[in-house]
């Protein structure tokens, strides 16, 4: 457990180490390493694109927490999803919300910031929120792959959030997406409706098309823009 690692230096040296021996290890594996270094202070991020690694978490640390960021601009789609991931699995859902409804962010920087300055939107509804959210936990998991976009190929299953000072666990980073539907197809594990009507990453309902033929993942995010990650994963 992390009661003897005291500084962000001794966590960071941890995941370094973590990061290489797990490095072939299944996804399972690097869950279980997680749960059993840091108990109670590891979490799950999900944005309810899908629920695998939740599913997989839950399977080696029942009633683990699972962390959602509510922007206020999801799809139904997706809040479904979290409401049906709390109600038949083994995790405790943990909704975070910003300091500021869609309403009142609107008055204070005027309406559709998202359209105008996207990173200063993701920052107050994403980025702050899984900053403060984050506080009680010494580590937390994510579904990010290598496969997804250039941005993410270097993505290590275990590593240190400099940002956070934080271990960052993402146990799927070397699967692909055709891992990925065997095992929500074996397993039967709860999906966003929306990737089957030509999503193939959900966000926030402005900022998120359906993709073309041949485009990568990332691709129906902040289309048009030169914008590819939120902030939560810079």
């Amino acid at each position: 457990m992390t009661d003897t690692l005291q500084t962000g230096e001794d966590l960071e040296t941890l995941a370094a180490r973590a990061g290489r021996e797990l490095e072939d290890t299944s996804a399972t594996q690097i869950l279980k390493w997680a749960a059993d270094t840091f108990g109670g202070k590891f979490c799950v991020t999900s944005s309810m694109e899908d629920a695998v690694v939740a599913h997989l978490a839950s399977r080696v640390f029942p009633g683990v927490d699972v962390v959602f960021l509510d922007t206020g601009y999801h799809f139904p789609e997706t809040i479904g999803t979290r409401d049906a991931v709390e109600a038949v699995m083994d995790v405790d859902v943990i909704t975070l919300t910003p300091r500021q409804t869609v309403a009142e962010q609107d008055a204070e920087y005027g309406p559709k910031l998202h359209e105008r300055d996207p990173d200063l939107c993701c920052a107050l509804r994403k980025v702050k929120p899984l900053q403060e959210g984050l506080t009680g936990y010494t580590a937390w998991a994510t579904g990010l792959r290598r496969d997804e976009s250039p941005t993410r190929a270097n993505t290590p299953v275990v590593g240190w959030d400099a940002k956070r000072q934080k271990v960052k666990v993402s146990p799927i980073a070397r699967w692909t997406q055709d891992d990925v539907d065997a095992y929500v197809a074996e397993h039967g594990v709860l999906t966003n409706p929306l990737l089957m009507d030509g999503y193939a990453s959900v966000g926030c309902a402005p900022c998120t098309r359906r993709v073309l033929e041949g485009e990568d993942a990332r691709a129906g995010r902040w289309a048009g823009r030169g914008k590819t990650e939120c902030g939560l994963h810079d």
